[in-house]
């Protein structure tokens, strides 16, 4: 046997166990996008499309109206609207840091960041709430005409998606506590994050046609 079948065959017995996949790289790591990540982007996808439904339909509303909002009903809260969403933005830069910290293996960080984003996102719903609570008390509700029923259709199904995102944010926290994420593991952290960014991404459009136009 010459030296050359000698060094050859060590390297196709290990090719043939997996040991080399192009270059040694895991199949994980040669994957574009993970699965889960995908399915949580297809879904963004999909209620992309649900909120242009209800934005067009908004807006046409609103350009036929002589008067939005109507004389009799009250104003939208502006000022506080303008601080919640601050919160629900911060809320988006403490999540990047907590991704940053699982990629980093940095345990304690990541929890710190997650259980902040979470008290914001709570924060968020419960200004949300107090200021929809006055609001009914003034009047507006759903049977306020286009005016409340789109702003609540709206506004609310928005409120739904954050309540979601907060549910499931609080399932991806319990599971930091135990210390189950780091950077091979991570992903969990990653879909919650591409969903919440999605929600705090898609509030500015909204707080824009629908507060302040």
């Amino acid at each position: 046997m010459t030296a050359t079948t000698a060094k050859v065959r060590p390297i196709l017995a290990a090719q043939r166990r997996g040991g080399y996949r192009d270059g040694g790289g895991d199949e994980r790591e040669q994957q574009f996008i993970p699965s889960g990540l995908l399915a949580v982007l297809m879904l963004i996808a999909s209620e992309m499309m649900l909120f242009s439904g209800l934005i067009g339909s908004f807006l046409i509303f609103r350009m036929s109206a002589p008067f939005w909002p109507p004389p009799s009903l009250p104003h939208l809260p502006i000022q506080v609207t303008w601080v919640n969403t601050f919160v629900l933005l911060g809320s988006a830069g403490t999540m990047y840091l907590a991704v940053r910290a699982v990629h980093q293996n940095r345990q304690r960080l990541l929890r710190q960041w997650l259980v902040v984003t979470l008290v914001l996102g709570v924060l968020f719903l419960g200004i949300q709430g107090s200021e929809w609570v006055r609001l009914v008390a003034h009047g507006l509700t759903l049977r306020s005409g286009n005016y409340g029923g789109t702003f609540y259709v709206l506004i609310g199904c928005h409120g739904a998606h954050v309540t979601a995102a907060v549910i499931w944010l609080a399932a991806v926290t319990a599971v930091a506590v135990r210390g189950r994420y780091n950077a091979r593991n991570a992903a969990g952290v990653e879909r919650i994050a591409a969903y919440w960014y999605f929600v705090c991404a898609i509030w500015p459009v909204l707080f824009v046609l629908v507060y302040l136009m």
